[in-house]
């Protein structure tokens, strides 16, 4: 099973860079969208379609901001839309497909850079969605979590990381948040289950300094439930093709879906 997850920073602009060419040659199963600022009516144009693929959307009530979408060759058993506060339903911040023994979700966090309500938001999203992550451990199924969270984790995760204390994204507040989901809950990060490689980074600030000197950043997750851990396979986070601030992240999976 191969996932892609891309935060697209607004599909129109990322189809316009060649997403949908590139995607129609990646050999997915599963493709999660984040930031699609986009109505799920206007999801439906021709344009946003792959061939053979169910096309899911989840879409904001300030359409644009936020939105995610799932695309997938299987038909699921079940979808489900939010997480039931209003920093992830308002924004249109999480969409969940239900397979036979695993469930794949696109999720998106707030930025948290551009006001200090943004960050609050942020901590209040964080906060709520530990208690989501605590309930969905009890469930006798698999998660794997498509996630643009905008916090990098650790010092290999961000460059210059003594400059970057002060800036959201990596605050230790919001490391220890990770540290929280990875140490106390369980979860797992596919991509550092394989390598522990350096500047591997998945979004870049809009500045062509950032892009010369790969001031990145990684923002972007797939994070699975302890029982994936074993069957995760193979990775690609490359700095191009990109189609956005944020780069693709493709994890392959020992796994078969089924319904």
């Amino acid at each position: 099973m191969r996932v892609v997850s891309v935060n697209v920073n607004g599909i129109r602009a990322a189809t316009e860079l060649g997403l949908f060419d590139w995607l129609r040659e990646q050999a997915a199963d599963v493709i999660c969208l984040q930031d699609t600022r986009i109505t799920n009516r206007e999801m439906e144009a021709p344009e946003f379609q792959l061939e053979g693929f169910n096309l899911f959307s989840c879409d904001s009530f300030e359409p644009e901001k936020g939105g995610v979408a799932i695309y997938s060759r299987l038909q699921p058993k079940a979808v489900i839309f939010g997480l039931g506060f209003p920093e992830a339903d308002h924004f249109g911040r999480y969409l969940q497909l239900d397979f036979d023994k695993v469930s794949i979700s696109s999720l998106l966090l707030p930025f948290g850079r551009e006001s200090e309500e943004q960050l609050d938001e942020k901590f209040s999203f964080m906060e709520n969605f530990t208690e989501h992550l605590i309930k969905q451990r009890r469930k006798r199924r698999e998660y794997i979590y498509c996630a643009s969270l905008y916090i990098a984790y650790q010092k290999l995760d961000v460059k210059n990381w003594r400059d970057c204390q002060s800036l959201p994204g990596f605050l230790t507040d919001e490391r220890i948040w990770l540290d929280d989901i990875f140490a106390d809950l369980g979860y797992v990060d596919a991509m550092r289950e394989l390598t522990r490689e350096t500047d591997l980074f998945s979004w870049w600030p809009d500045s062509e300094q950032a892009e010369a000197l790969n001031f990145g950043w990684r923002f972007d997750y797939q994070l699975l439930t302890p029982g994936l851990r074993r069957i995760v396979r193979n990775f690609n986070l490359s700095r191009q093709p990109r189609f956005s601030q944020h780069a693709p992240l493709t994890i392959d999976y020992n796994w078969t879906l089924e319904i």
